[in-house]
């Protein structure tokens, strides 16, 4: 079979690659220091210990190009990876389009996302330093199972503290955690302090991952022998996701093509990063690649929200990191893409757009389901709710490139499959999915609450 015939594109086993990609060590601007939640100085080792091991602290900060992946970790990957770059010949039949529509596909992870990418090195790290427990919070759940299942694997204890609206939408996921041996809470919740002043106040609050988060570092801080595990946000975790995009560089090779425009959906950043930033060496050397996210005109921090120091949490109990951000109590509506609910974006990714390498656009829900139906009855794979606000831009580039006549390469991170999420589908067959009108004015409020921070420039 020629390349151009090829459909599913697999790397073998052996081409896995051994280093992970850092971007901190190209890019144009560098990351502004993360803060102490307390003294507003920045931070120290020393602040991050109590809830990370040093070895995660150390990739946090580094400027290192290339990083090892522990030969322990490589091992584990050859579980689902290298994992398979499609494409989508149906669905570009289907649009009639001239462009090549291709998609990586992390859904065949034994927990069904690309979160385990991240979730085997973190507790491979925390297992190493001693730790017997960790905590986390989680918003659809796929973050919370994929740290269940490695903790699972390296004999530790599991803590979810899992955003309350995905709790009661998505049940399986919950019964997923569990089954793995996690235990899982709906937050905010009675078992910390920041649960019980939160629904002291708001009774009904469907939750959100800044209170959840509160919760899971509440807990950890408190017992000596736990820490805390993050799905996304932080630069470690981008750092473990570079595999993805390192892999469909090896893979586009393999059928001699090079895309246009690589794409993902875009919550605190995990799956967008990882997919996106091994091509930012080649855009600053003068390839013409977009780099597009993609989130829900909900929760739109990149495309709505402010470049400025915030919480990652509630409580403030996290640093203050400089990031695209709606205001850390920013509540957004209950979509059904629960892992893109977060007010804030990581702050490598809010760095590189705030320069110009990144693009970011906001979709609305409706259409996101539109454009998931389509992919599953084209391409048959049903994509987590999340994925799909990236199937939707990828369906949007291809009927412009139709409109114009153009022929673009066109790359997605399907990040997930959507196997737990048949409520979110049957209720979008039924009728009864809305757009969600974003709420400019709470974010307002909370952005004109944002803390005081003196910058290097002694302005406020």
């Amino acid at each position: 079979m020629s390349k151009e015939e090829l459909t599913k594109i697999i790397l073998p086993e052996d081409k896995i690659p051994k280093f992970w990609y850092n971007v901190q060590a190209d890019m144009p601007n560098p990351l502004a220091p993360g803060l102490n939640p307390k003294t507003k100085k920045p931070l120290t080792p020393d602040d991050l210990t109590p809830i990370f091991p040093m070895s995660l602290i150390e990739q946090e900060v580094s400027t290192e190009r290339f990083i090892e992946i522990p030969k322990e970790v490589r091992e584990i990957y050859k579980q689902w990876r290298p994992a398979p770059l499609f494409r989508a010949r149906r669905l570009e039949k289907a649009l009639d389009t001239p462009c090549r529509i291709y998609y990586k596909y992390e859904g065949v992870s034994p927990v069904g996302s690309h979160k385990l990418n991240s979730a085997i090195p973190q507790v491979y790290f925390n297992k190493v330093a001693g730790i017997k427990r960790l905590t986390t919070e989680t918003g659809a759940g796929q973050w919370g199972t994929a740290l269940a299942l490695a903790t699972k694997m390296f004999g530790l204890e599991c803590t979810v503290y899992m955003v309350r609206i995905s709790f009661k939408q998505k049940p399986y996921r919950r019964v997923f955690m569990e089954t793995y041996g996690a235990e899982c809470i709906a937050s905010p919740s009675e078992k910390t302090r920041i649960g019980q002043d939160v629904l002291a106040k708001y009774p009904e609050t469907p939750g959100t991952l800044g209170i959840a988060i509160s919760e899971a570092i509440e807990d950890a801080v408190q017992c000596a022998d736990t820490n805390y595990a993050l799905g996304s946000v932080l630069n470690h975790v981008c750092l473990h996701q570079s595999i993805i995009g390192q892999e469909v560089k090896l893979q586009m090779e393999m059928v001699d093509d090079y895309p246009d425009v690589v794409i993902g959906s875009c919550g605190g950043g995990s799956n967008f990063a990882g997919i996106a930033f091994p091509f930012i060496p080649d855009k600053l050397k003068g390839k013409k690649v977009r780099l597009v996210g993609v989130e829900p005109a909900a929760c739109p921090s990149l495309t709505k929200g402010k470049f400025a120091y915030d919480y990652c949490d509630v409580a403030g109990l996290t640093p203050l990191l400089k990031m695209y951000t709606l205001g850390s109590n920013f509540t957004p509506a209950g979509i059904h893409a629960g892992g893109l609910r977060y007010h804030g974006s990581s702050p490598i990714l809010s760095q590189l757009y705030h320069d110009g390498l990144l693009e970011a656009t906001a979709v609305e829900q409706k259409g996101v389901f539109e454009a998931a139906v389509l992919f599953a009855q084209t391409e048959g794979i049903l994509p987590a709710p999340e994925s799909a606000h990236a199937i939707k831009v990828a369906v949007d580039e291809a009927l412009v490139g139709k409109e114009e006549g153009v022929a673009k390469s066109i790359v997605f991170n399907l990040s997930g499959h959507g196997h737990l999420d048949l409520t979110a589908y049957d209720n979008y067959l039924s009728g009864n999915i809305e757009n969600v009108v974003f709420n400019e004015e709470q974010m307002q409020e909370n952005l004109n609450n944002l803390p005081v921070v003196e910058e290097e420039n002694g302005k406020k």
